[in-house]
């Protein structure tokens, strides 16, 4: 498939590759060309590429040639061309975990390079050379990174990762039978089913942890807001990163145990370093090279994971940042202290507890989150007698598959929780929000969840060649998804002026999986974001109407591979500059049809919470009424919320009369039902 234009390469060992792009301030290239660039870079990725100019551009592009290209002179691709030449970097047709240090380091050396390119001919010829010299993880890992933070790539669509690798989506057993469809060459369409069986308790939410959509959602957070980030090297902070790292956890661990009661399932009980982990673990995938996931025995103790660290080393860190909770204050590498008793606190606790490279003391309060997934995620061989590959826990890919995950989130969730019960509850006058007044609340629609089938693509799984026609490889897999419903907000501005508004709405399990109901301090911790938006008030009632496929909080499906490909394509034959899916350029909220729990056929009650606050005291920009569609898990630049996440429910409430005295404030009992 011919798109670019190339002109001859002057000298073979040292040309640079004119592709006759205008350097307009965009990065030489249209939107729709990157698209195509990206598509093909990312498809079949162990195999040749398979777009003529990207392949040439593979074979023939020299890094080193022109250092002007790149914004830091070259520094980056001569570090990453020395490894290459030294025979250092992992070979290709290995597995490869952002866990391991040395094939981090790796990843990042590519994604030096992509960030430091200059133009689109830089960053593209980049891209196509080191494919075919790196590991095929670290390569997707690298350019992932690279385009959801790279100025030249702002509104490129990446494929949804579920068809990229989708080893690390799909059971092995689905595998063998793509494989075997490949080699018969016959179409086929494969069940997936969920890890487990009946036996097995867990098997109830499997759809849950197990869902691709949810497991996107976890991986593309992390490489939007990577632990790795240094202000310094990438030229702009993550704002509030901390504090987003804390609110994303949280979301998926309330969230999970809602499910667990809509499936008649205790909340998770979060896990401890002296005590047994009960739930065993059989991931039931595999790599595309290097075995099988490591399975996980029931009722086991932790052991020490040689090369990583000793539990007694966990307990030490766990209990450095209870102290520094219990004094208020973080002490920094400096030996200065960082106040963390205030609503910023959070955020700084946020950072030492994942550790990122923003904690401010690393060598003392060590990195206790991504330790615990690695340390958890060897549990099945910790001496590595078997030798065998990394397990689901040290994968952002995989890890919500095994419900350990949520044991440990739970754990670090207390911890937060401690912190957060440590600080002054809200007045009255802290919550109130003069002259304004909501008059009603109700839902236009139903809450109904309900159980669809999913196809997506094996193509990817399955080894290629160039000779061999691709035969349609498919799978089908149950999700959950929600019929569309609109929140109906009657809101009375009693000022004789327009004011704007911060709508926040929640809700949480009215009852616990005794049938006792939660109080008012229990519920809002277990309360689930259903949306954040803004809105000027006008003088008198004005009626709001708010649809589910609306909310802040989620994202629709990223369009299949074969789909991007075919919009991509046809807007090139149509001599357009851009493809028309900008809606799907952020991946990282929850999947749209995950708003809500899945509730039961009964009707499981949740507590419905609608708080209109101040908007231009919640403002931390201007024109915030104008930033009303946005995903706030995955927001760059100055966040636009000055409140933290999950006000006004995120301080304890001793007195729940404060909020019910709130005309500004609103709850009343719902029903979500699964049919």
């Amino acid at each position: 498939m011919k798109v670019l234009v190339f002109c001859a390469l002057v000298a073979a060992a040292a040309a640079w590759p004119n592709f006759g792009f205008v350097n307009d301030g965009t990065g030489g290239a249209s939107d729709a060309q990157k698209q195509h660039d990206v598509n093909y870079l990312l498809f079949k990725v162990y195999e040749d590429v398979r777009d003529e100019n990207l392949h040439k551009l593979g074979e023939t592009f020299d890094p080193e040639a022109d250092t002007s290209h790149y914004s830091d002179n070259g520094e980056a691709v001569h570090k990453l061309v020395k490894e290459l030449k030294d025979h250092r970097l992992l070979q290709q047709k290995h597995w490869f975990s952002l866990f391991n240090t040395r094939q981090r380091e790796e990843a990042l050396l590519l994604y030096d390079v992509l960030e430091h390119s200059n133009d689109w001919q830089t960053f593209v010829s980049n891209a196509a050379y080191f494919r075919n010299h790196v590991n095929e993880g670290e390569f997707v890992y690298a350019l992932y990174a690279a385009v959801i933070h790279s100025s030249l790539t702002k509104n490129v669509v990446l494929p949804p990762l579920y068809e990229v690798t989708p080893h690390l989506f799909t059971n092995s057993e689905v595998i063998q039978e793509a494989y075997h469809a490949k080699m018969t060459q016959t179409p086929g369409k494969f069940r997936s089913h969920f890890t487990g069986s009946k036996k097995n308790p867990e098997q109830r939410v499997a759809y849950f942890g197990e869902d691709i959509g949810l497991n996107t959602h976890h991986v593309t957070w992390h490489l939007e807001f990577p632990f790795w980030w240094n202000d310094k090297h990438e030229g702009y902070h993550l704002d509030r990163k901390g504090e987003n790292f804390f609110w994303v956890h949280h979301q998926l661990t309330v969230r999970f145990d809602a499910e667990r009661l809509s499936n008649h399932l205790d909340p998770v009980n979060e896990l401890h370093w002296e005590a047994t982990i009960e739930e065993g673990f059989a991931p039931h995938t595999t790599y595309k090279y290097g075995g099988e996931f490591p399975s996980r025995p029931d009722n086991i103790h932790f052991e020490d994971v040689d090369g990583i660290a000793h539990i007694r080393d966990l307990i030490i860190l766990e209990n450095r940042i209870r102290d520094a909770i219990a004094h208020g204050y973080v002490t920094a590498h400096d030996g200065s202290t960082v106040d963390i008793n205030n609503s910023h606190g959070i955020d700084v606790l946020g950072d030492v507890i994942e550790s990122s490279t923003y904690s401010p003391n690393v060598e003392y309060y060590g990195s206790l989150h991504n330790t615990a997934h690695i340390v958890l995620g060897r549990q099945g061989d910790p001496h590595g007698k078997y030798d065998l590959p990394p397990g689901v826990l040290e994968h952002f890919e995989t890890s919500t598959r095994d419900p350990a995950f949520f044991r440990l989130h739970k754990y670090m969730d207390n911890i937060f929780r401690e912190h957060k019960d440590s600080l002054t509850p809200y007045t009255k006058e802290e919550l109130e929000f003069s002259g304004v007044a909501i008059d009603g609340v109700s839902i236009d629609g139903p809450l109904e969840t309900f159980f669809e089938d999913f196809e997506y693509s094996l193509v990817n799984a399955v080894d290629d060649t160039p000779q061999v026609a691709d035969v349609a490889i498919s799978t089908v897999v149950s999700r959950l998804n929600h019929k569309d419903f609109s929140f109906k907000i009657d809101v009375n501005n009693n000022n004789d002026h327009e004011v704007l508004a911060t709508v926040r709405i929640f809700a949480w399990p009215h009852n616990d999986n005794n049938d006792i109901p939660y109080s008012f301090n229990e519920g809002r911790w277990r309360a689930i974001e259903l949306d954040r938006f803004w809105r000027k008030l006008s003088p008198g009632v004005n009626h709001i109407v708010r649809k589910s496929t609306e909310s802040a909080v989620t994202v629709p499906d990223v369009p299949s591979f074969d789909s991007l490909i075919e919009r991509t394509e046809a807007a090139l034959s149509a001599g357009s500059s851009e493809v028309d899916i900008h809606e799907f350029v952020s991946a990282v909220g929850v999947p749209n049809r995950f708003l809500i729990p899945k509730g039961n056929s009964e009707g499981l009650e949740f507590e419905l919470v609608v708080a209109v606050t101040d908007g231009k005291a919640d403002a931390a920009v201007e024109s915030l009424h104008e930033n009303t569609v946005f995903n706030h898990y995955g927001y760059h630049g100055v966040y636009p919320d000055n409140r933290p996440h999950g006000y006004p429910l995120d301080r304890r409430v001793d007195d729940a009369r404060i909020f019910h005295d709130l005309s500004n404030f609103h709850q009343h009992t719902v029903k979500i039902y699964n049919h």
